[in-house]
Formats: C-alpha cells, structure tokens, sequence
C-alpha cells in the first residue's frame, strides 16, 4: 500500500508541474495520468474510464448545452441590451458590469456570461475614454464569484456535490450552495467596486481607442486600361505579387459599385479599383510587379467614401453586409498554432484578417507570417449575418464590433421557460440534477434554442475529458491511503487552533491550487482530503466540502487559474504579475466571509 501511495503522489505532482506549465493541454496531461495509475495496478482496467458515465461530468455537458441555449435564445442579452446606459462615472460601471455578470454565472457557464459581457464591457470603456483594463479584470472576477451561487454555476460545485455521497448524504442541491455564495459574491462585488483603482491601468498603443486604425492601412489601386490582368482573376494578380507582397483585398470597385471582400476568383476588367490593406513594402512590390496605378483622391465620390469608412453600408444592393469585428482566439481554437495563410480564411470561411493584435499591442508583421496564439486579438472582415458563426466554427470569442449593437432578443420568453422548470425540478427533489438538466438541455435543441450543428459544439470536451480522467485519479488518492495522510498532516497543524481555522487553511490551500490548475481539477484532488480530514476530526463533511468547492472557484492570483482570467488578459493588456494586486485582497475577503458562513450554516 505504500508503494501504491508513492505512486499515486508520483502522478499526481507531475501532474500537478504539467498543469502549471501550461505547455501541454490539461485534459491531455489529465488522461496520462489516469494510464500511469491504471497500469500500475492502482485502478482496475474495467473502472478506469467510469468517470465518464459520472454524473458529475452528465450534468456540466448538460449545463454547456443550457448556456448555449440562454444565449441563442437572448435571454442575456435582454439584460446587456440596457447596460450602455448607465453613465460614465467608473464605479457605476464597475458595479453594474460585475454584478451582473456575477448574477448571470451563477446560471450558466461562466466564460459563455464573460464572453457576452466582454464587448459590453470594452465598448464602454472606449465611449468613456478609458482603457478596457479598468473593466476587465473586474468582470472575470465577477464571473468566478458568481460561480459560487447555485450548483450548476461552476464544475467545481457540480463535482463536491457528488462526493457528499460518499459521506452516507444525499448530493447538495441546486440551492445549498446560495448562502455561502451569495454572501462572497456580494462581498466581493462591493470591494471591487469600492477599491476598483487597485485594477491595473495598462494603456494600448492606440490609448482609449481604437485598438486598430484601419484607415490610416487602406489604399486604392486602379487596373489601368490594357493591363495584361485585365480578363484574369484576382487571385492570377496577388499571386504575381508574391508571398512577401502581403496584401488584403478589402473591396473591388466598379462603375461605382462596392463589393466587399471579392471572391479571389473574381475576374478582373479595366479601370476596376481595388481597395488594399498593405504595408508600404507589400504595396511597393505588388505595384512594381502588377504595374497597377495609385488611384486619383477625386476619381470618384464612391471610392472616397469607401475609404473613409470601410465598414459603411453601401448602396449597391450587394447580398450580404459586411462587417468589422474584434475577436479574441480562445485557447481550444483551430487558429492557435497556425497561419491565415495555412487555414486559407479567406476561400473556407469568407473572412479577411485585417490586422492581429498581442499583449494590447499590434503586431507589425506581415499577416501571412503570423502564428496566431491563444489571447490574440484579430480585426476581421466577414458577412455581417455570419459573423457569429463565422467565429463560433473559429473558436473565437467577439470582443467588440465597429459600432457595438447588440442583438434583440429572440425567443426570450421559451428559453427563460425551460430553464426556469428545470430550477424548480432540482428544488423541489422531482428528480437529480443531472437529469432534469439533461431533459432541459433536450428542449432546448426539440424547440430550435440549440441547433443541431451546435450540440457538441456547446460543449467543451477538455473540461469533460479532464473531469472524467481526474475522478479516478481522486479515487485512487483515498484508496491507497493518501488523502488521510494529507488530512492527517492538516490536522496535525490545526491542533493548537480553533476548528474554524482548519476550514480556513483547507480552503486557502485550495485556493493557492486553483490558481495553478484547472478548479475542476483541484476540486477532484481537494474533496477526498476532504472527506478524510473530517473523519479524523469526527465532525460532518459539509462545512469542509463547502470550503474545497468555494477554494476551488476563487482563483484570482493568476491568469492561467481560470480560463475567464485568460481570457481578459491581452483585451486589457495585464501582464502575469497584475492579477495578484487586486485578487490577493479580494481572495483575503473571500476566506473572511466564508469562514463564519460556513461554520453558521454547516456546523462541525
């Protein structure tokens, strides 16, 4: 048994060292884990791959599912449609955005509510002439404190409500959760609001506004009369160009009609104007080599106006408007890892990457040559009326657009419904959790909410994988002894202190690992501890759960602990080093509020 402990601790460190390193993915890192402890003997081959038909791992594909729904159905959006309305004043602001992103968490995914929020959010920082940094960092805190509200509003909640199971008492309910959450979330709320000058202050390149000056990047080309690429298309002229001419074509321009984002195999005729987006080098060469014309300031009102702004509707009756957006690659995208050139963009998704920024900065590189990485921020040109699915099938999430609107409401009222009967369901104990989300998530995709096409989309199957891979790996810790060996080693520290403070150090210690390592995973590894630790100071399990699941949502030191922290990070230009100055105060908040809530609703 001993040696099997060895082993177990063997894993899990190495796992827990690869999590922080953040090169390989979790859930990739999560299942090597669970072979080593499978070959080893520690995990019978026929119970190694049970963790998938948990219910725990049913209920968060479930819940995945819900949120794509609330949002298709616009139910969020109802609420972000008034918030541009709250005035300038940034306490105001800040109180608003995170309270309502907090409220909104507490029902669904909390990146799909930062990511509704986030242009939101970015929109009015740049009305109000201020830096996005001052907003963002709030809201993702505030997405991880809403998490903390109901049993659906983080998988680290879903994942401890199963393992009161173990302890001979029914999982906690959709609700049990709400005392200690609501009391954390409206603490952590008023202090961010009251001390939102500890956000970091990072200024881009271009200021309060526009991250990307497309205008000053435009220039128009004429295809004079006779030029041998009259009669050939428009892909025969780039390719002459060459791959070190990195040119965009924005639009063509004939007989004074517009037509946005042309199609490569467009055929060219005389006298058409291209409107380009090149560097001076790029431009140089395509025209040294193409022989086309500089077009005349005055050669037409048309072309003047397109040039002013790109973006604005024309009157040309074409199909399909297009539209410029600000979107950030997520860390599952396709993107990430490759070129636009590589993913040919432009011909498989009829979208034009105009500009991509890192780290609050543009990057001055040719686009061809650009590796795009997870964070980055791109300027793309697509349909206006595919933009959302457009980024959808990119795994991108839209941060802002070239004039923000946001969507009316669709169907508000039947998404509301179906969510709402699930609710009562799980409260009134009709049926557990998971299936009555799982019935939720049905009627969602029977009535439309969820498309076909959308169903496992919706659902991020790392955070499954890596749940599913991790309970064993838990299991095996209890199994061989290891949680009582760590529980033991708690209590030796917490023997000269009050049992108060015992839940205090769990809950501190877990939230120190949630900050380097996915929660779900720190949650899996933390309850078995848990459960042993109360069984060594003969007391209920309850208030010792309650402290790994609120442990394992907060992570606010780093931004790798949480994907909403990521996420926030180059939109406002924080460096690694800047989520501790306003998240080590609020995760001291945290712990003091929690502690005697716990301790007063869950007694030891």
């Amino acid at each position: 048994m001993q040696s099997d402990q060895l082993i177990v601790f063997a894993v899990l460190a190495t796992t827990l060292g690869l999590f922080a390193w953040n090169r390989w993915r979790y859930d990739i890192v999560a299942l090597g884990a669970l072979l080593v402890v499978t070959l080893a003997g520690i995990i019978p081959p026929e119970q190694a791959f049970m963790g998938l038909g948990h219910p725990a791992v049913i209920t968060v594909a479930a819940v995945l599912v819900l949120s794509r729904g609330l949002l298709n159905g616009g139910v969020v959006d109802a609420l972000a449609r008034h918030l541009t309305k709250v005035g300038d004043r940034p306490w105001i602001q800040v109180l608003t955005l995170t309270g309502i992103v907090a409220l909104c968490s507490g029902f669904m995914n909390n990146v799909g509510a930062l990511a509704l929020f986030m242009p939101v959010a970015v929109w009015m920082s740049r009305q109000s002439g201020r830096s996005p940094s001052y907003l963002l960092m709030p809201l993702a805190f505030g997405s991880l404190l809403g998490g903390t509200l109901t049993l659906i509003g983080t998988p680290p909640n879903i994942i401890i409500a199963g393992y009161r199971r173990e302890v001979g008492e029914t999982p906690f309910g959709m609700f049990d959760f709400l005392p200690v959450g609501l009391a954390i979330t409206v603490a952590g709320v008023l202090f961010i609001t009251a001390l939102w000058r500890l956000t970091p202050r990072r200024e881009n390149q271009a200021g309060a506004q526009e991250l990307f000056e497309i205008s000053a990047y435009l220039t128009e080309l004429k295809l004079p009369a006779g030029s041998k690429y009259v009669g050939r298309t428009l892909r025969d002229l780039l390719v002459a160009g060459g791959e070190e001419a990195d040119v965009l074509v924005i639009a063509l321009v004939r007989a004074g009609r517009h037509q946005r984002m042309p199609s490569t195999y467009e055929v060219l005729r005389d006298d058409d104007v291209l409107l380009v987006e090149a560097d001076s080098d790029s431009l140089k060469r395509l025209l040294d080599v193409t022989h086309l014309q500089l077009a005349a300031e005055a050669d037409s009102k048309a072309q003047a106006q397109e040039k002013a702004d790109p973006d604005k509707s024309d009157q040309s009756g074409e199909r399909g408007e297009r539209a410029l957006a600000e979107a950030i690659i997520t860390a599952g995208s396709s993107l990430v890892g490759t070129t636009a050139t590589g993913l040919a963009l432009r011909e498989r998704h009829g979208v034009n990457v105009l500009a991509v920024a890192r780290q609050g900065q543009r990057l001055q590189q040719r686009l061809s040559k650009i590796r795009f990485a997870a964070g980055d921020i791109l300027l793309l040109q697509t349909r206006e009326d595919q933009l959302q699915s457009t980024l959808s099938d990119l795994g991108c999430l839209p941060l802002a657009s070239r004039g923000l609107r946001i969507t009316a409401p669709r169907q508000v009222l039947l998404a509301s419904s179906i969510f709402a009967i699930a609710l009562v369901v799980i409260a009134l104990g009709v049926v557990p959790a998971a299936i009555a989300l799982v019935g939720a998530a049905l009627a969602m995709v029977l009535v439309g909410l969820v498309p076909n096409g959308d169903i496992y989309k919706s659902i991020d199957m790392s955070i499954i994988v890596l749940i599913a891979a991790m309970l064993p790996v838990g299991e095996a810790l209890e199994t061989t002894g290891g949680s009582r060996l760590i529980a033991d080693a708690l209590l030796d520290i917490g023997q000269a202190a009050p049992p108060a403070a015992t839940v205090a150090i769990l809950m501190i210690g877990v939230m120190l690992l949630s900050n380097v390592v996915n929660n779900a995973a720190a949650a899996v590894l933390a309850a078995p501890v848990a459960i042993a630790l109360s069984r060594g100071m003969e007391s209920s399990a309850d208030p010792l759960l309650m402290a790994v699941a609120i442990g394992a949502s907060c992570a606010f030191l780093t931004p790798i602990g949480h994907q909403s922290n990521t996420l926030v990070m180059a939109p406002g230009g924080y460096r690694f080093g800047d989520y501790w100055r306003l998240g080590l105060p609020l995760s001291i908040v945290v712990v003091l509020v929690a502690v005697p809530v716990i301790l007063w609703i869950w007694p030891l």
